[in-house]
């Protein structure tokens, strides 16, 4: 009788045991350090499961080849991440045997070759205050190839008297992330202790921050200073307002949108001062956010990063800084956020049916874009992993403390929302 149950007990473990490995399916690849060329040795690789409060379910290290393999206890969907000198890098898992090959560079504290393409100041005025976003584009072009990551990785000098809302950043490779701003010495200089990731082709790094500044006399002078050398430095405001350039600031007026006033300032040096003042009172026209023509590319890359998904974000196609439209480019992060970003992905995912061609239409000028993939379902694929890293992203947030529990809520809810859809509709 003993010998009975036994040998049932046996049997019905081997099924299970069957399906599960019927279940199962192992991904394997390379890591590579694009800074010195050769595979990375003894790196920590993770398989996250996407949908399972992001644990972590199977780990390995890289061999001597640089290679890998983890064991999938299911269908997924997962994210690998490999920890290469503290930076994290990670991928959606691949599916049907691909290879989950993952790029990774070396740290320094700082990085020969970084710079910022553009600052840019949006101003408004809201219940007697003055509201300003202001959104750095910080190109890393380092060669060889490094990425730039401290706890003050990227610092930057508000009024004395602003008011910080909410700080973030989106590398190359990923959608905005909520970040706490560090405190850097004087009461108005903080920085960001986030990675400047080497600029993937055009798509380079975003920081963005909004903070609110004290305007009862209706009048406001500002003293802007960059940390880097930056290309350009631009101010954008309602009709309604006025502007003055203050003492010995190149500012010169830009066509951008007949809703907007932009003027413009090339060249800003690091630690110099660049005076204007805004006056009178107006905000930014809201019908524009939503009328802007263009998709953000990211992660895809922010969209800018604003990025454009599976590929990293960072720039979008626009026109060059160096035309008579030089924020066009930018326009999509200018106007647009997060909540903006994830509606436009989700009726992207949503219309459009399963290998369907993708229409043959060239962006507007002055709108972040998706980049050209070559088909429909690369396009799917990329945004799918965008939402896959943004949720492994809230959860590293999450555990950090640098979210809300109710920012994680919200978002977390949103993105889950999108990524169930666009799973089912890749399914």
């Amino acid at each position: 009788m003993k010998s009975t149950k036994l040998v049932f007990r046996t049997f019905a473990m081997s099924l299970l045991l069957a399906g599960a490995l019927a279940q199962a399916a192992t991904v394997t690849g390379t890591i590579t350090n694009k800074t010195s060329g050769k595979p990375v040795v003894g790196d920590q690789v993770v398989l996250v499961d996407v949908q399972a409060g992001m644990g972590e379910v199977a780990h390995a290290t890289t061999d001597a080849h640089g290679r890998y393999s983890l064991n999938e206890p299911g269908s997924g969907p997962y994210l690998i991440r490999v920890t290469h000198q503290g930076a994290g890098y990670f991928i959606a898992a691949p599916q049907g045997g691909a290879p989950g090959d993952i790029p990774v560079y070396d740290v320094a504290a700082k990085v020969q070759g970084v710079y910022i393409e553009a600052d840019v100041l949006e101003i408004e005025t809201d219940n007697g205050q003055l509201k300003v976003d202001e959104r750095y584009y910080v190109h890393n072009t380092s060669s060889p190839p490094l990425t730039q990551w401290s706890k003050r990785s990227f610092e930057i000098q508000l009024p004395e008297d602003a008011v910080m809302n909410d700080a973030g950043a989106q590398r190359p490779g990923g959608l905005p992330t909520s970040i706490k701003l560090d405190p850097d010495g004087p009461k108005d200089h903080y920085s960001f202790n986030f990675p400047i990731q080497p600029d993937d082709g055009e798509k380079d790094t975003l920081f963005q921050i909004s903070y609110s500044l004290p305007y009862s006399s209706g009048k406001y002078s500002f003293k802007s200073v960059v940390s880097l050398p930056a290309d350009n430095l631009a101010v954008l405001m309602p009709k309604g307002m006025t502007f003055t350039a203050g003492p010995g600031a190149s500012f010169k007026p830009v066509q951008e949108d007949p809703g907007i006033q932009t003027f413009l300032v090339k060249n800003a040096v690091p630690g110099k001062v660049i005076e204007f003042a805004v006056s009178g009172t107006g905000s930014m026209p809201r019908e524009a956010q939503g009328a802007s023509g263009g998709q953000p590319a990211d992660s895809g890359g922010g969209g800018t990063d604003a990025s454009a998904p599976g590929s990293q974000p960072g720039g979008g196609i626009g026109t060059p800084i160096n035309t008579p439209d030089p924020l066009s480019k930018y326009k999509w992060w200018i106007l647009g956020g997060l909540a903006l970003l994830l509606s436009a992905a989700a009726a992207f995912l949503l219309r459009k049916p399963a290998g369907a061609p993708a229409p043959d239409a060239t962006p507007a000028a002055g709108a972040a874009a998706y980049p050209a993939f070559a088909s429909a379902p690369a396009k799917h694929t990329a945004l799918l992993n965008a939402l896959k890293e943004e949720l492994f992203t809230l959860e590293s947030e999450k555990i950090s403390g640098t979210v809300t529990l109710e920012e994680y809520a919200q978002v977390k809810a949103a993105l889950e929302i999108v990524l169930t859809r666009a799973l089912q509709r890749s399914s």
